[in-house]
Order: C-alpha cells, then structure tokens, then sequence
C-alpha cells in the first residue's frame, strides 16, 4: 500500500532544444542541461538500489 506523499508511477523525461524536461507527479516539473539530467539519472538508479536493499535488509527474518 502506498504511503502518502511517496509516489509510484514513475515521471516522463523529454528533450526539447537541448533542454531535458522531467514531468512527475502532482504537476513536478523539472528543465536541466543534459549534463544535470544524466547526473541525476545515476543518482537516482543509484539510490533506488540502496532503497530495494533497505527494504530486502527489513524483511529478513
């Protein structure tokens, strides 16, 4: 069950004249060079492999 405030569906990148644009959700809307948007990339790939092995660390019994 999601927890409010955390979002499950995933935001929509574009690229527009050189400029990366990332709709989210509730209306989130982000324009970064495309240096800025591969930077973020990785740290969020990154960090959503340390969330699923927080979660992994949880459930061990």
């Amino acid at each position: 069950m999601p927890t409010s405030g955390i979002h499950e569906t995933a935001g929509k990148a574009s690229a527009e004249e050189g400029i990366v644009l990332l709709d989210g959700p509730d209306g989130v809307a982000v324009a970064m060079t495309a240096d800025a948007a591969e930077g973020t990339g990785q740290e969020l790939i990154r960090a959503a492999l340390e969330a699923r092995n927080q979660t992994k660390d949880t459930h061990v019994e």
